[in-house]
């Protein structure tokens, strides 16, 4: 009687760590081959040349002076709120309420604007606009990092859960708030005052969030990779019960890292009532909060890549617009393109953490 073993054909296994030029290399194959998938798709599904196509991508971005700083504006918007959930991820606590963490650091700027505004001067007013958006995202993130320490409930739920909280609670104040009556909405904030507007440097109101964004990205950086606390958020992300062993208080840790993510989620807000937009809505984050796990995700919860990330999500998002304008085509198709470039994109992970290994033999007979 024969017994007949077979072999897979192939098989998946781990990689060892690729050189850096090497990871990159594999990713941007993946955006060529992205670019010309979406080609073909462009040319059979509307006829239009894909190179004209890939040219109002281009403009979208950096088409004109304005177009560039708005770029630049929701790049260090994304890039905040992605910095902001980063120490939680490294430490597996996966912290999806980043969306409401930095609504409600708006609601309290706007609360400084509107109920301070004629009891102290504009510089005091921005001072309390800075620390309680900080409190109030601490607090947020903080509710969920408590009941989580304590008795270890489902962060991810919990956090997805404050978001509608968040929602509900600045769609309320839009109407007590509301201007003028009976709209619904708050409006611009102090528009002949100015009060609590933040100052503008030089001709563009958007280079100070920038800045600011830029000195957040620096400081995470060195916080993660060269503090006590970087290290343990490290230790407690591999394993809770080595940290333990080696003496760190979970528990501890735990908090501290959602306190410092809401915080700068909350300051995200600030920056978007205060710097940006001179008013409040319930969508004024823009699902930047759910975007940011993913700018954080693919930058391997890295800072400085970070950056790229999200210039890649905000340069393809501002293209999508373009295409949508230029050629008449509806905002779906431009979305169906950028959704072929982040498949490619994502996917290229997996030919840098993995291998596919053939075997020699399709199977073999043993007697």
């Amino acid at each position: 009687m024969n017994n007949k073993t077979r072999t897979p054909l192939f098989h998946v296994a781990k990689r060892a760590a690729l050189p850096w030029y090497k990871s990159w290399a594999i990713r941007a194959a993946a955006i060529i081959l992205a670019l010309l998938l979406c080609a073909l798709i462009t040319t059979f599904v509307t006829g239009e040349d894909p190179i004209s196509v890939y040219v109002s991508i281009w403009k979208g971005s950096f088409g004109s002076k304005r177009k560039i700083w708005v770029l630049l504006q929701n790049i260090a918007m994304l890039l905040c709120v992605s910095l902001a959930v980063t120490p939680a991820f490294r430490m597996r606590c996966w912290n999806l309420g980043a969306e409401g963490q930095a609504l409600i650091g708006g609601l309290a700027s706007a609360a400084c604007m509107i109920c301070l505004r004629d009891t102290l001067p504009n510089w005091a007013v921005i001072v309390c606009m800075i620390v309680f958006s900080a409190l109030a995202g601490a607090i947020w993130g903080g509710i969920p990092a408590f009941f989580k320490a304590k008795w270890n409930t489902n962060e991810t739920l919990f956090t997805l859960m404050m978001n509608y909280v968040a929602t509900q609670l600045v769609a309320y104040y839009c109407v007590v708030w509301e201007s003028p009556k009976g709209s619904g909405q708050i409006g611009i904030i102090n528009p002949n005052t100015q009060i609590g507007w933040f100052p503008t440097i030089g001709s563009s109101k958007y280079l100070l969030n920038v800045i600011i964004v830029a000195v957040i990205c620096v400081a995470m950086y060195i916080y993660l990779n060269y503090s006590k606390h970087g290290y343990e958020i490290a230790v407690v992300g591999e394993s809770e019960r080595t940290a333990r062993y080696v003496g760190i208080k979970v528990d501890r840790v735990i908090i501290r890292t959602m306190l410092l993510s809401g915080a700068i989620c909350g300051i995200a807000g600030l920056l978007l009532v205060g710097s940006t937009n001179h008013t409040l809505t319930p969508n004024i984050v823009a699902g930047r909060g759910f975007t940011a796990v993913m700018v954080s995700w693919l930058a391997k919860f890295n800072p400085v890549w970070m950056i790229l990330t999200s210039f890649l999500l905000v340069f393809l998002e501002r293209g999508a617009g373009e295409i949508a304008t230029n050629f008449g085509l509806n905002q779906s198709f431009g979305d169906i393109l950028t959704g072929v470039i982040l498949f490619f994109i994502i996917g290229s992970e997996f030919f840098i953490n993995y291998q596919i290994k053939f075997s020699h033999s399709a199977g073999k007979e043993e007697k």
